[in-house]
């Protein structure tokens, strides 16, 4: 009984090191993971709106990552890659 808890303790030590450790990259991923996510509900809300303008961009996880990255600008961008491709 004694080494169990002795094991527990040594993983939740390590757990604290690694969390202490990996702070700002895990932040930093957190705060792409929002983004890309809000990215994903304007690519939802605008495959909504441009059925009636005529224009549609694919609604996936690349170009929620796009938008969670460069923001308006990679609306943009995705626009007129769309257009190019076309």
């Amino acid at each position: 009984m004694n080494s169990e808890y002795a094991a527990w303790c040594l993983a939740g030590l390590l757990l604290c090191v690694a969390l202490l450790v990996l702070r700002r990259p895990a932040a930093r991923l957190l705060r792409l993971a929002l983004r890309s996510s809000v990215g994903l509900a304007a690519l939802v809300l605008f495959s909504q709106i441009g059925q009636f303008i005529g224009v549609s961009l694919g609604i996936n996880l690349v170009n929620a990552l796009v938008l969670g990255l460069l923001g308006l600008p990679g609306f943009g961008l995705l626009l007129m890659l769309q257009w190019v491709l076309r």
